[in-house]
């Protein structure tokens, strides 16, 4: 039987959050913040390590985090854009890992099961970048083998990994998955309004 891969996960949470008007991570849902519910679905499947990353409102959000058995990592640098988050979160990376699955701060629906069907693809097929897709469109978290990490190292601005899909084109293995929630984030108030209203407390 082949062995599973570990993969590390990696929770993008340092952002200002202008759009929003305030701290998104800290916005209340189902009874937890969004953040919570973002790193509790990461807990919840077979990632092997959970890093989050903070920046801005780090001091309140850290609280939340310590009783979760997570690694919190603050990037002073979070207002360089995201792709300083994304090398702040391989910098806190502790043993091998095989890949490292990016997830948004502010995407409270993806759950344990597609989580766990990207990491059970890139065990699959070894593809060096693994994006899930509904109805044909991409979406998040997306997964990145050690042999990218280089790459992410190297990049700058707010573009975050998007120019190594380009870059690695054909190699990449997209997934299907049977639910929008991939496509779901949060970056203003209708956003979260429509949150609310379309997925109340279940």
């Amino acid at each position: 039987m082949k062995a599973q891969p570990r993969v590390a996960g990696i929770v993008l949470a340092a952002g200002r959050s202008t759009r929003m008007g305030q701290p998104k991570q800290l916005l209340p849902f189902r009874g937890r913040t969004i953040l919570e519910w973002v790193v509790d679905n990461a807990l919840a499947s077979t990632l092997h390590q959970v890093i989050v990353v903070l920046g801005h409102e780090a001091e309140a959000v850290k609280p939340l985090m310590e009783q979760r058995g997570v690694a919190t990592v603050v990037n002073p640098s979070y207002e360089a854009g995201q792709s300083s988050s994304l090398k702040a979160g391989l910098r806190a990376l502790t043993g091998e890992a095989d890949a490292a699955l990016f997830l948004l701060g502010d995407q409270p629906l993806i759950t344990p099961e597609t989580i766990d069907l990207i990491i059970t693809a890139f065990g699959d097929s070894a593809s060096p970048i693994v994006i899930p897709t509904f109805d044909g469109r991409r979406g998040n978290p997306v997964l990145f083998s050690r042999e990218i990490f280089p790459r992410i190292g190297a990049l700058s601005g707010d573009c975050g990994a998007r120019t190594l899909f380009e870059e690695y084109g054909r190699d990449i293995r997209s997934v299907n998955v049977h639910t929008p929630t991939i496509h779901i984030d949060l970056d203003t108030g209708e956003d979260y309004r429509r949150l609310l209203k379309e997925f109340p407390m279940v």
